[in-house]
């Protein structure tokens, strides 16, 4: 019914091999091959709408599991990557020929922005090369993210002056809004620190693709956290 608006043979994905599943009646392994015609370049939300988006729906499936998922290296090539890797993250905290210890701050929700940044002060002092904040650490009544921020990089001067070495905090960036997502990342440039943080799953692809081109524009490393992974791969 598509013949004469589209050219269904050039666009339309092919199963080009099925196999059975070891040890199991009435299930099988399906092969999908898709052109990279129909996907936009440089949009994992574009990739997994296409891939895994609503045939996950369809009446006529009892049940749909997605195995592997693999990419080809002209379509790899689309996407920008990591702003940065751990040799700039080493070069930025002059930190070479051993591993990097850090700690997440403990317990993550409930303290006061002056007593996390008092932690945080502690724990850099004591040796760490970098502390972080926990995933659903954001912009709680008990800690506005902007308080959180201030007295962390307070804690990473301080910390700075009396050791004489780099230190980092991992400020998580994470917002309900991408625009406000930039605009946390905006205000921890101003403070200085070297990386940000961003819950990539439960933020969202756009989001994080989003905050990606920022720090790499402005010379901010930023972390990545899993939150919500094991809902997927579990």
């Amino acid at each position: 019914w598509t013949d004469g608006l589209t050219s269904l043979d050039r666009y339309k994905g092919r199963c080009y091999h099925i196999e059975p599943v070891p040890g199991e009646e009435d299930q099988y392994i399906a092969y999908v091959a898709y052109p990279l015609d129909l996907f936009e370049e440089g949009s994992v939300t574009n990739m997994f709408t296409s891939t895994v988006g609503n045939v996950f729906g369809f009446k006529a499936l009892r049940a749909l599991r997605l195995e592997d998922l693999r990419i080809p290296v002209a379509y790899t090539k689309t996407f920008q990557g990591p702003p940065h890797g751990i040799q700039v993250e080493r070069d930025k905290l002059n930190k070479y020929g051993r591993p990097l210890l850090g700690c997440t701050i403990k317990p993550k929700l409930g303290l006061s922005a002056k007593n996390y940044g008092r932690a945080v002060y502690e724990c850099l002092r004591g040796g760490l090369d970098f502390t972080k904040d926990d995933e659903n650490v954001n912009s709680q009544p008990f800690m506005r993210w902007r308080d959180r921020f201030l007295f962390c990089a307070e804690a990473i001067y301080k910390a700075q002056a009396e050791t004489g070495e780099i230190k980092g905090h991992y400020l998580n960036a994470t917002a309900g809004t991408c625009e406000e997502m930039i605009k946390r990342a905006v205000f921890a440039r101003e403070l200085g620190v070297p990386i940000v943080m961003h819950d990539y799953l439960t933020g969202g692809f756009t989001a994080n693709t989003s905050l990606a081109h920022y720090c790499r524009d402005n010379g901010l490393l930023l972390h990545i956290h899993r939150a919500m992974h094991a809902v997927i791969d579990r």
